[in-house]
């Protein structure tokens, strides 16, 4: 008989602390960090009176896609000086996400709570920073009393803005980004255990029914690689809303 035993969910989820305070997490946004730094350091430094080729071109495409699929599309031309931000952003989450599918690491750094939760209490502060620089305190009255409606309405519409616009946010961004990487951690684990139990069971007749869960474990590895560079889109990508919009509430 099958018996299959889920570990406990902290087990999926972590190594062994490396040393006290720092784990598989803390070890995957480390090198997610240093990957991304070397990366635009060595294209930052190369030869650029030639055509880019390398990780001089490969850094140049990354650059593009955020400059052309990101900001212009939210900010529009005057958002290029957040290139360096939102940039560092998504390169890194998208790192951070990346090690979920890779064999032995299969740990999304951003499957944790922690990491996700300060990302978007940095954007948070950054898009508030930016809507008092621009706007001084009529970013608060711009944002809890939009213009057009009418004043009895604001008695509902004020609390509803203040929600949504200062603690909805960053709570979403935060939720969204964790809560789809760790499910797609569950699931690959999940396949990969029964995959396993099957085809190394007991039972030579259940080998053959383990070809199912791994075909499955195939396809959902190959999803979380979409899944991977989406989920850094989005969360950049509603970064740069918010700061546009703090920036030009007209917009």
């Amino acid at each position: 008989m099958l018996a299959l035993e889920f570990p406990p969910i902290n087990e999926i989820l972590r190594w062994q602390d490396v040393f006290p305070s720092f784990n598989k997490v803390a070890a995957i946004s480390v090198l997610a960090a240093l990957i991304a730094s070397v990366i635009f350091i060595i294209a930052g430094n190369a030869d650029g009176s030639k055509a880019p080729r390398g990780v001089r071109n490969f850094a140049e495409a990354i650059v593009e896609f955020v400059e052309n699929q990101i900001i212009m599309p939210t900010m529009g031309s005057s958002g290029r000086g957040w290139t360096p931000f939102l940039l560092s952003l998504f390169s890194f989450i998208y790192l951070c996400n990346v090690p979920g599918i890779i064999p032995i690491i299969q740990m999304p750094a951003t499957a944790r709570m922690a990491l996700p939760l300060f990302l978007s209490l940095l954007v948070w502060v950054v898009f508030i920073g930016v809507g008092f620089k621009h706007q001084g305190l009529g970013y608060l009255k711009n944002s809890l009393f939009p213009p057009g409606v009418p004043a009895p309405l604001y008695i509902l519409v004020t609390p509803i803005e203040f929600i949504s616009t200062f603690l909805v946010r960053p709570f979403s961004l935060t939720v969204r980004l964790f809560a789809n990487m760790l499910a797609g951690h569950i699931l690959l684990v999940t396949f990969a255990l029964l995959t396993k139990e099957l085809v190394q069971g007991d039972s030579v007749a259940l080998i053959p029914v383990g070809i199912l869960p791994f075909f499955m474990l195939v396809f959902l590895t190959a999803f979380e690689v979409l899944v991977a560079f989406l989920q850094a889109y989005i969360f950049t990508i509603l970064a740069a809303v918010y700061i546009g919009g703090a920036a030009h509430p007209e917009h």
